[in-house]
Parts: C-alpha cells; structure tokens; sequence
C-alpha cells in the first residue's frame, strides 16, 4: 500500500517518459530496452512515481503489468504534454527543414511539382528538394517516403491532407486542328476512373460522341498524343498546364467538366509536429496551387469554327 500523501508540483521529467513508454509498450522490459535501462531501474523509477503521486499506476503479476484506473487516467494526460514540450522545443530551438521529399507517379512530379520548384526555391534557398516515383497509385502504401502527392478524393486513413486542386476535365486538342470543327476531330479514348467522353455529352447536353480512334491508359498519353494533332482530348486541367502554357495544346470553347477528384499533399498524422515543418509543407502545397491556377488563366482558348 501506498501511503496517501501525494507531493506537490510534478514528479521528475524522467520517470513521467519512462511510465509513458512503458505504458504505451505494455511493459517494463519494453520501456527498458527503449531507454537502455534494465528493467529493474525502470520498475524503481516507476515505483517512486507512484510513491510521489500517492497512487499505484500497474496492476503488477506473473503474467506482466496491466494499468490500474489511475494509470488509464493519467496516460493521455501525460502523453499529450511530452508532446506539446517535444513540439515547443523544436519550434524554439530545432533546425528549419533542411529536406523536402516528395513521392508521386511520374507524371505528376513532371507536370505538377517541377513547374513550381524555381519560385519555391528562390523563397527557401537552405532546403533541398528531393523526388521519389511512384511506379503506380497501388504503392504508396509502401513507399518510405511519407509525403506524397496523391489524386482522389482524399480519404486516407491515419494521413492528414492539403488539397492542391480538383481535377477539370477540358476539350483540348493541338493548335494544328482548330480549324476544323471538333465534331470532325477524332476523339482519344481515356480508360480507367476519371468519367470520359459519354459522360461528358450528358453533362454539357451535347451530342453523344462516336467511337474513339485512339484509346490510351493515362492521362500523361493522352494530352501528348492531343499534343502530335492524334485527336480531341478530355484533358486535365492542372495536368495539362505545362502543355497549355506552351502552347503544345490548347482549350476548345466548349463546357468543361468538373469531378470529385483532385490532387492532395498526404502525410501520416504523427509527422508534421514541428511547426516550420508544417510551414514548408503548406509553403509547397501554395507554390503548387498556385502554379495550377496561373497556368489556369494564362492559357488561352481556341474559338469554334
């Protein structure tokens, strides 16, 4: 038993991260290991917690230790401070980033995240940038890597999100077709999620679309075989700025077609504690908005003839 006499102020930093750990472990022997202790000093230091709180925080027995109410109570009240103190410290005195890595598919590093390295550079010249493919959507639940750049609807479960865009689906074609009617031009037929052509024709009222003569799996095909004059594409917006901005395509004057997709930064909940982390993840997810909108206003769009 222990005596019913609590002292006041807070108990030693150090036995509150070894009772967090060894609670958050399931055991002494873990929180040991974690700290290079054996497991006798972490018992003790444990027990002269309780001893200052007046209250035992683990069931003790042969099969390991259980927390005791007390001990349940206490745990996230104990957790949260370690992190706010971690998090104070770092923004107080850690380092600023020196590292920015993002992983994405190809294309979208290509079309999205390269046009705005030049001014995000200029404004955070002490950090590198760094870039990891994804070979398909399917591995980024296997990449290293935890920032990503990621398409969908943003549900991600234990990732927080930052949205870039939503995903605009616009008739575009090469600049050597305009002066034929689009109802000539052979359309490209996009396979996969995104809604395609028949899609399009009862959004906008139009009339439904003949059959496509080319057929490709990616978007990134897509708008480069609309950019060699292969036909008329349902091309993405912000996929397509770097084309439209040089005007390798550019945008019929007809409806264009809005989805409930879009394009995400995507990092797990526990990474961006730090506030100047968190600060030059945004300071991207700004630099790639704002890319996608200027390339937005800037392109221009080919009357009908």
């Amino acid at each position: 038993m222990l005596e019913n006499h609590r002292n006041k102020g807070l108990p030693p930093l150090d036995w509150l991260r070894i009772f967090e750990a060894a609670a958050r472990l399931g055991g002494f022997s873990a929180a040991a290991r974690e700290f290079g202790l054996t497991q006798a000093a972490v018992s003790q230091r444990i027990r002269s917690l309780e001893t200052w709180l007046a209250r035992e925080l683990f069931v003790r027995s042969a099969r390991g230790v259980t927390l005791t109410y007390a001990g349940e109570s206490y745990l996230p009240i104990v957790q949260e401070s370690l992190e706010a103190l971690e998090r104070g410290t770092e923004d107080l005195f850690g380092k600023a980033p020196c590292e920015l890595r993002i992983a994405a598919l190809s294309s979208h590093l290509t079309t999205l995240v390269m046009p705005c390295l030049s001014e995000l550079q200029s404004k955070h010249p002490d950090v590198r940038f760094t870039t990891d493919s994804v070979p398909q959507r399917s591995n980024f639940d296997d990449e290293k890597t935890w920032l990503h750049l990621r398409y969908g609807r943003g549900k991600w479960a234990g990732r927080e999100m930052a949205l870039i865009c939503t995903e605009t689906l616009c008739p575009m074609a090469s600049p050597s077709l305009i002066h034929m009617r689009w109802q000539d031009m052979a359309l490209i037929e996009l396979r996969g999620e995104r809604p395609g052509w028949r899609r399009w024709g009862r959004k906008n009222d139009m009339p439904a679309p003949r059959a496509a003569s080319i057929s490709v799996d990616s978007m990134e095909h897509a708008l480069v075989a609309a950019a060699n004059g292969l036909g008329l594409v349902l091309g993405s917006k912000a996929l397509a700025a770097p084309m439209l901005n040089s005007g390798q395509v550019v945008k019929l004057d007809l409806p264009a077609l809005a989805t409930k997709d879009g394009y995400w930064l995507t990092w797990p909940e526990d990474k961006l504690t730090s506030k100047k982390s968190r600060a030059l993840v945004l300071a991207l997810r700004d630099a790639l908005s704002q890319s996608v909108s200027d390339a937005g206003h800037s392109a221009a769009t080919a009357p009908l003839p």
